[in-house]
């Protein structure tokens, strides 16, 4: 609201929001105290003008073709102009019976003055057709047409510049998690007390202290709830997809929601975070005791534990070979596509725990020393469509990236899955990336094997910039899916920035050009095909009207020279204007896209307007147009060409 970047940190003391803010980190409870023009938000978008004149790209390039030929035409008619003007006075043109129109002190004043009128009238009405005053309500039609049939196809077009840009992206940096998959999320394996849990769920064997631990920091440690439905009386769980599995995986293993936060209370809560890939909460129990939670990337969490809990209950130490054999069951879990997520936990002294809320607030929760309590893999199905979708990317020469925050191995095997990578692809340098690795590169490093890159794993929200960033160096067209706080920058940089409809943050989403409704990778592929249909309807209205604008001028040009007459009079010439610039406009300007838009390569950035095919045919169809109309009208007059 302030316009400064800084973040406002808001606690009890200082609880107010104002309408319009975006909440960057944590979570909480708010109470609405006033909406609409009764919030300072409200006052100020009151003040804003719906339309501010921004021309898209298309717009710029197309009042340039439009100059161009205005320019052309107005040259014409004042060489037009001249001639039937020099050729009246000398005598030279002639009314019906065969008489000259002007002879030298015997034409009336009246009648010259009448002679110049009708040349003048002539002169007008060429530039009037040659003057494209069509065009920009083709584009208005076409981008209209686009953006309605756009909502059928579940894309909320925000800019309309992004219509025109999407036809020509080069590139399309996806997120996975609800994108390229069905953000439906379930743990199908679990790795507990040094062995695999078969079925996840089965509490059979299971240790009582690893059963109670478990279920205490799942309850404590999530932003999701629990609550029994007063149809039918069964438990609902909200929250994020990953939240309500493992929220569900805990009600099997016999958690009661609020019994288990009620016999705990929180002391201070570290909110997961995309950097840093973890989330904790720090208890104080009923016996006074402290327990810390930590949940998280399981690699992560891994490399924080010092000690494990086997299946008699006891405490042993994490060996390197521990470490190792856990190490291969995160990569086996995430080769079989699954979101691997640890949980660990360990006891800190009550003393060390700051006493004053606000000192409590700039706590650090110890993360080391941390004890291993499970690893659970969770399942998001790819969606069924994405390979067919990602295949007509490919052919379309859109090149598609995965960029995720799931670890190498789970990103590798969905984007193999999704057809993102192909066989034998994955062996390539650079074809799959760490985030990390990624961000220690110079910027200069970056530019040399960026074009490489199919797939970014454990990427941060700052690993999602440089790579749009390199990218839009290397001259590409960049598209970018988002949809969270994070994914900001990276969409506000990209070229075309696309926010998910159904999961979308408002941050995301006000930083994006266009929002898909259903959270669909097939629903970019249909935008890229209306982007590029927009393109094509507008190429097909110019060399419409340049074929009707330039036979028409060449025509008049070519009969006022040889005979100083021309055959087609005012009234002709904006009779063809009429229904060249509305009908004609309108027939070509709703077209619908075809299969053909995606098997041509992208439109680059500097490619001009009229392409060389356009010019082919428009000097082919000129020619025959001419030939065509001029034998017609010496026809007439008698005479043979």
């Amino acid at each position: 609201m302030t316009g400064e970047s800084k973040y406002v940190y808001k606690d009890k003391k200082n609880p107010f929001l104002m309408s319009g803010c975006k909440v960057a980190d944590g979570y909480g409870t708010m109470l609405v105290t006033a909406v609409g023009l009764n919030t300072e938000w409200g006052l100020v978008m009151a003040t804003i003008s719906e339309d501010n004149g921004e021309e898209t790209p298309l717009q710029v390039r197309l009042n340039g073709v439009a100059t161009f030929i205005g320019k052309v035409g107005l040259a014409v008619a004042v060489l037009v102009f001249l001639i039937l003007i020099i050729r009246f006075f000398t005598g030279h043109t002639e009314d019906k019976y065969g008489k000259p129109m002007f002879k030298a002190g015997k034409t009336s004043v009246g009648d010259a003055f009448n002679g110049i009128v009708k040349i003048f009238a002539i002169a007008v009405t060429i530039v009037v057709v040659a003057v494209p005053e069509g065009l920009p309500l083709a584009v208005t039609l076409t981008l209209a047409y686009s953006m309605r049939k756009m909502m059928a196809d579940k894309a909320l077009v925000r800019r309309l510049s992004a219509c025109e840009t999407m036809g020509s992206a080069t590139t399309i940096c996806s997120d996975k998690t609800g994108t390229l998959t069905l953000n439906q999320m379930t743990v199908v394996k679990a790795f507990i007390a040094g062995e695999s849990r078969e079925p996840p769920d089965t509490t059979e064997g299971l240790p009582p202290v690893i059963q109670a631990l478990l279920v205490e920091g799942i309850s404590q440690n999530t932003t999701g709830s629990v609550c029994k439905s007063k149809g039918s009386g069964e438990m609902e769980v909200t929250g994020s997809p990953t939240e309500k599995a493992i929220l569900s995986w805990a009600l099997k293993l016999g958690m009661n929601f609020d019994d288990e936060r009620s016999k705990s209370s929180v002391l201070h809560v570290f909110t997961f975070n995309s950097e840093k890939k973890r989330g904790g909460v720090a208890l104080k129990r009923s016996d006074s005791e402290v327990h810390i939670h930590w949940k998280g990337a399981a690699e992560i969490i891994l490399d924080l534990c010092k000690t494990w809990i086997d299946s008699s209950g006891s405490v042993q130490e994490m060996t390197p070979t521990k470490v190792d054999e856990n190490k291969k069951i995160i990569e086996g879990m995430a080769a079989a596509t699954l979101r691997c997520i640890a949980f660990a936990y360990r006891t800190c002294d009550l003393h060390n725990v700051p006493v004053d809320e606000e000192q409590r607030q700039s706590w650090q929760i110890p993360e080391d020393n941390l004890t291993l309590l499970a690893i659970v893999g969770i399942k998001d199905p790819c969606r069924p469509n994405v390979r067919e979708a990602v295949h007509i990317c490919q052919k379309a020469g859109v090149k598609v990236r995965m960029v995720t925050g799931d670890n190498i191995y789970t990103a590798k095997a969905i984007a193999t899955e999704c057809g993102i990578l192909q066989p034998g692809e994955d062996t390539e340098q650079y074809a799959i990336i760490e985030g990390r690795d990624f961000r220690s590169y110079s910027e200069d490093e970056r530019l040399k094997f960026v074009d490489k890159i199919c797939v970014m794993g454990r990427s941060s929200p700052t690993d999602k910039l440089y790579l749009v960033q390199a990218l839009r160096k290397r001259g590409h067209v960049v598209a970018v899916t988002g949809d969270g706080t994070n994914d900001a920058p990276a969409l506000h940089e990209a070229d075309i920035g696309l926010s998910m409809g159904i999961q979308g943050t408002e941050v995301a989403k006000e930083s994006s050009d266009i929002i898909i409704l259903d959270d669909n990778f097939a629903s970019v592929v249909k935008v890229v095909r209306w982007g590029r249909s927009v393109y094509a309807n507008i190429q097909k209205f110019i060399q419409f009207q340049l074929t009707v604008n330039v036979a028409a001028l060449t025509i008049n040009f070519v009969a006022a020279i040889s005979s100083g007459d021309v055959p087609l009079t005012a009234v002709q010439l904006l009779w063809v204007n009429l229904i060249m610039d509305t009908l004609g406009a309108l027939a070509l300007a709703t077209e619908a896209p075809t299969d053909h838009l995606m098997i041509r390569p992208p439109v680059g950035r500097r490619e001009p307007l009229i392409t060389n095919i356009m010019w082919r045919n428009l000097i082919v169809q000129v020619t025959l147009s001419t030939k065509l109309q001029y034998s017609l009208y010496l026809h007439s007059r008698g005479m043979t060409f």
